[in-house]
């Protein structure tokens, strides 16, 4: 950029300065000319800066008016807020939904929890049970055993006292045989037949 051009952009800048500060804008080449004369504020169809930029504001506002910009925002905001509103309410669903089905499986868990302390409940009594009739069924099995070996014991016994008996009266026999066979003879047996046959009659 030449020293002419920057000179040029500063001069344009303090004018622009001077519009805003409704000052007017003099130079050195003017004030040498015209010997210190003030120029008049520029103006475009009898109105200054200032008021061509609050003309242009109006301009601007009553266009966004006229598209109905603002109804256009609303409305996007609107949308916007029914949006969140449905998220929102979504999330409260879910969250009601999954606190119903926490509240159920707590439930589940307390019913099984239950459910387990009656079965060991159940097991342990019918454990009892089947302790006491083991003990039942033990005792009588004990009973009936010791029983069949008394029958056993009386049995031999029995038989013995048979077998002895027995053996008495055979060798009783043998010994009466022997004695009536020394102390007899045929005479005397003759009439002790007689007499048993007489006895019989």
């Amino acid at each position: 950029m030449t020293a002419a051009s920057t000179t040029k952009v500063g001069e344009a800048e303090k004018a622009l300065d001077m519009l805003e500060n409704d000052e007017v804008p003099t130079t050195h080449a003017g004030t040498e000319a015209h010997g210190g004369e003030e120029h008049a504020t520029p103006s475009a169809l009898g109105f200054d800066a200032t008021m061509l930029v609050a003309l242009a504001m109006i301009v601007v506002i009553v266009l966004a008016l006229w598209k109905k910009v603002p109804a256009m925002i609303g409305a996007a905001l609107d949308k916007q807020i029914s949006g969140i509103k449905e998220q929102l309410d979504q999330a409260t669903a879910l969250r009601a939904e999954a606190e119903a089905i926490k509240a159920e499986y707590e439930a589940k868990a307390k019913q099984a929890a239950a459910d387990a302390e009656a079965m060991k409940a159940a097991a342990e009594d019918e454990a009892k049970l089947i302790v006491a009739q083991a003990k039942e069924d033990a005792t009588a099995l004990i009973g009936r055993r010791a029983k069949a070996a008394e029958d056993k014991i009386a049995a031999a016994e029995r038989a013995a006292i048979a077998d002895v008996r027995a053996k008495a009266a055979s060798a009783a026999a043998a010994a009466a045989a022997q004695l009536i066979a020394a102390h007899h003879d045929a005479k005397a047996d003759a009439k002790l037949i007689d007499e048993s046959i007489n006895s019989l009659n």
